[in-house]
């Protein structure tokens, strides 16, 4: 059922929007997984190194 409703939504966002719209839509989402991603990479690393250091 999943996999329907996210093909559903590829189909939608396609009829809808011109490919440079998608094109856009779909890097700026990657985008923001990156910076959200290295943000939270960066807060474990710290996090670590500072729990290392009260021991």
């Amino acid at each position: 059922m999943k996999k329907w409703s996210l093909f559903s939504v590829t189909i939608l966002s396609l009829l809808t929007l011109t490919s440079c719209e998608a094109v856009e839509t779909i890097f700026q989402a990657g985008m923001w997984w990156g910076i959200i991603l290295v943000v939270g990479v960066i807060a474990i690393i710290l996090w670590l190194f500072s729990r290392g250091k009260n021991s």
